[in-house]
Parts: C-alpha cells; structure tokens; sequence
C-alpha cells in the first residue's frame, strides 16, 4: 500500500451535520479516569429543555439525521425523554452514548417509549478493569445491566471501547464477553466500536495509560483478527476515526462486513458536529473548546454558526498545506490529511501531524526505529483540555524509560472558553 498515493477529492455533498454528538450535561455519575469531557457537575448555564427542544427543529432544518446523546450522563439532564422523543417526532435518530451506571429496567422502557433508536454503552475490559477505569466498583455489572435492560425494552444495542494501555491486555477477553450466546443464540450485542483513548481531558494528566506509538505494531494485528472473528459471529465491529489509517489491517478493519475501505479524512464541521451543555458549538464533540468553539446556540442560531464560523469549517478545505512532521512527507497525506484532528491536537498542539498511525509506525519499524511520547506541558483542568507532548524518535528495540513524575511536568494555564 505504500506505493499508492492518489488524492481523494473533497465529497460532492454540500457540508451539513448530518450526524450530530449533544452533550446534553456534564453531569455524571462516574468519576471515569480517562474522560476527556472531565465529567463529574453540570457547566454553567446549561441548557434549558425548553431551549433544547428549539435546537432540535434547528437541526431538523439544516439536514441532520441521528442526533447522538451524551454527558456526562445525558439522563441526567432533566428533559432527557422529552428531547429525545421531539428528536424522534422530527424523523431523526435518537441515539446516545452511556456508562449505563444507572439504566435500569425503568429506565430503559422509558427511553424505548421516548423514541431512542439506538444506544451505545461503554465497555472497557474485563470486570476489574472496567471498575479500575471507571473508579466505580460495581460499573461493569451494571453496564451489562443496561445492555439487558435496553434489548429487553426493544431498544438496539452497542458497545463501545476506548483502548490503551490498562486495558488492550483485555481485548480478547472482552470479546468473547461481547460474543457470548444467550440461550436464543444471540450475542451480548450487533456491533462493537473500538477507539484509542487520546490524551484528552483526565487522559492528559495519565500518560501510564497512553498507548505509544509503536504500541501499534501489537495491537493492530490483534484487532484484525478479532474483526474477523467478529465477521464470522455477525457482530458489526468498527474503527473510530482516531485509529487505524493505511497499515495492512485498514481495509478490513474500516469496513462494516470485511470489504475494502480506508480512512477518508477529518469530518469535523463537513458532516459532523458537536453541540456542548452550554450551547457552545464545534465541529466535533472531542475538539478542544478553549480552540475550536464557533459559536453558541445562546447566541446565534445553529445555521449561523454552521455557515459562517470559520473554525467550524476547517475540514471543508484541502488541508495539505496544515500537515507536517511525519504526515508532511506521508504518500497518503493528501487522502488522510493528518488523521484524527482533535487526537494531533491533542499529543503535539498542533494537528497535521498524528503519531497514532498504523502506517507510521510500520514505517519507522521497517528502519529499525519508533517514536516515543514524553510528557512535556500538564493541561490546565478544564473540559475537553489537553497537555503537550515531546515526539523522541529511538531505536525500535530501545528500553522503555517510566513515565516522568507529575510534579516535573509545566502547568498550562489558559482562560477558560468563552
């Protein structure tokens, strides 16, 4: 693959969010140690249902098709089943994403009755890893619970992983979690979405949890043959767009049912955006507020933000001139353009150049050589914040040094978002 280098053009559907990600609030019921939103109270002036429900026919106009719920805990919220029904009433999905701490059969018939299409609950690994990252003993049954409780209730289920390094020793063992029969002959789910965690919010403060770059090379090959496990047990497993890109596993592992597909670039502000509890807008749910917030819905209208915020818009343009490091001399760059916008952003500050790359790491492997992450700059401590990292470039079989002590790291301090 590495002698292919074509440009792939810029789709011909006119930008609109046809997939949206809303925080509803930052109200959560776990204290999770690798959430990049740094859940745990609600923001100020969060909100309202009742404005809500006028974002929702916003959206309606402007072409968007699944609006995906999250916090926190979107149940927390107080008009949670009231915004997703008006979402449903409006023909668009209602879907949402949860640690299912406290989906409970009630609950669960509840939202079935609201309209939701779909929800995808978040499994890390095996019990005692799951409750390790989600400092909450007791997560991993309950979030098994809501699984239940949902498909019982007639609602489609999900899961969904973040790995790194505490939990991809688990990624087999989860697996078979998620493939088990139950006397119908059903797994525990249809389809199953694997990430990386990025070095975004308390991830950016564990840096003995970040995957390294060369960490790749392992898990990769392991992903591609769980996939294609899953292909024979019709589970659906998918890549986020933070992992992956161009390596020898890409085709089947970005495609739904083993055919061959690859990764097409950052949809942030093309066909994707995110909406946070305050109402501020940006172009994907993960991106940094303090840099990529266009707009609010307190202020501006949706489509006001959509059309005429410039930070919204980056992707709707060739980015080749952005991409550097690595990335800058890549022959899929004008295809990828740097990956995962708000990952980059997240390791080095700056996007066009992501480390967390198949290709990259295979490439540097076959010279013998690998790139490591050295903690350089703390995050301030804010939502969807992050540090800054050193890129060391070593010798592929090059002793792997602890992490530095948190105490050696600079502290950023940046205002807080407007």
């Amino acid at each position: 693959m590495s002698s292919i280098k074509r440009r792939l053009p810029v789709s011909e559907l006119a930008p609109r969010p046809i997939y949206v990600v809303w925080e509803l609030t930052l109200a959560c019921d776990q204290p999770c140690t690798h959430c990049g939103s740094r859940a745990g109270e609600a923001r100020e002036r969060e909100i309202s249902t009742e404005k809500a429900l006028l974002v929702v026919d916003q959206l309606k106009d402007l072409g968007t098709e699944e609006i995906a719920l999250i916090g926190g805990e979107a149940y927390l919220h107080p008009g949670f089943l009231t915004i997703a029904r008006a979402i449903s009433d409006a023909g668009m999905r209602a879907t949402m994403t949860t640690g299912g701490r406290n989906i409970d059969a009630v609950r669960a018939k509840e939202m079935a009755s609201a309209g939701f299409f779909s929800v995808s609950v978040s499994l890390d690994g095996t019990e005692p890893t799951h409750d390790r990252m989600r400092a909450s003993k007791g997560s991993f049954l309950a979030a098994k619970g809501a699984l239940r409780h949902l498909r019982e209730a007639g609602v489609a289920v999900t899961v969904n992983t973040n790995f790194n390094r505490f939990n991809l020793p688990d990624l087999e063992a989860l697996y078979e979690i998620l493939s088990e029969r139950d006397e119908h002959g059903q797994t525990l789910v249809r389809g199953w979405q694997v990430q990386v965690t990025a070095p975004l919010g308390r991830a950016a403060d564990r840096a003995d949890m970040l995957l390294q770059p060369y960490d790749y090379l392992e898990m990769m090959p392991r992903l591609a043959a769980v996939k294609t496990r899953a292909n024979e047990d019709g589970i659906v497993m998918l890549l986020g767009n933070n992992l992956g890109y161009f390596g020898p596993e890409e085709g089947l592992l970005r495609s739904p049912a083993g055919k061959q597909d690859h990764f097409r670039g950052c949809f942030a502000g093309r066909f994707l955006m995110g909406i946070e509890s305050d109402g501020a807008i940006k172009g994907c749910p993960s991106l940094q507020t303090e840099k990529y917030v266009g707009g609010n819905v307190h202020d501006a209208s949706v489509r006001a933000v959509w059309d005429d915020a410039p930070i919204l818009g980056f992707t709707r343009r060739d980015r080749v001139d952005e991409l550097w490091g690595f990335c800058g001399t890549c022959p899929f760059g004008e295809v990828c353009q740097g990956g995962c916008s708000f990952t980059a952003e997240s390791i080095l500050g700056r996007r066009g150049n992501n480390p967390y790359c198949s290709f990259r790491a295979r490439s540097l492997a076959a010279r013998g050589l690998r790139e490591r992450l050295v903690p350089a700059e703390r995050a301030p401590g804010l939502p969807f914040d992050n540090g800054r990292f050193s890129l060391v470039e070593e010798p592929l079989d090059a002793a792997e040094p602890p992490p530095p002590p948190r105490k050696d790291l600079v502290k950023i301090r940046r205002a807080p978002a407007p």
